[in-house]
């Protein structure tokens, strides 16, 4: 059986991506995370656990957060069709497994979508697409405009209310 998959995208850099999947891992110990980073030369995947648990990366964060792997994948936009599923792979054996970025959203498709506003509620042009496919949009002051039909909304603050939807629809899966 393929493992969940729960993709956390964002309005933009900063938006809190990060906090909500370190959030959610704490609720689901022995999950996997994939922390995608684009670069603009060349790919790599890293499971390296010291290059991980730096002080100050967000994968030390995931692990922290009881993560039971974590994986780096660097790579240009054009190389991800590729490189992550190659990366979802190695975590195949876990329940379930959190990607964080917008672009790791589009190719792997996750089964579960989180979109992730800043305070502002401002949404990066490029990031538009990811809103309208989330299943839940969190936020901290202002919706986004262009809220998804069907898409649950919640304050950032409402972290019990979050995971509580969020395992009822594992649940549903499982």
């Amino acid at each position: 059986m393929r493992p969940i998959i729960i993709g956390i995208g964002g309005g933009h850099s900063g938006a809190g991506k990060t906090g909500i999947a370190c959030m959610i891992l704490t609720k689901l110990p022995g999950w996997g995370a994939i922390k995608y980073t684009k670069t603009s030369l060349y790919g790599s995947i890293t499971d390296d656990i010291n290059v991980l648990s730096e002080q100050g990366k967000d994968t030390k964060r995931f692990l922290d957060s009881g993560a039971g792997k974590v994986i780096w994948v660097q790579s240009p936009f054009h190389e991800l069709p590729e490189i992550l599923p190659l990366a979802a792979g190695m975590l195949s054996h876990l329940e379930g497994i959190i990607v964080e970025g917008n672009s790791a959203i589009d190719v792997l498709k996750p089964d579960i979508v989180i979109f992730v506003s800043g305070p502002e509620g401002r949404i990066k042009e490029s990031a538009e697409h990811i809103l309208r496919m989330a299943d839940v949009v969190i936020f901290e002051r202002v919706l986004p405009a262009e809220m998804p039909e069907g898409a649950k909304k919640f304050r950032r603050d409402e972290a019990e209310k979050i995971l509580d939807f969020i395992s009822g629809r594992i649940n549903e899966m499982s």
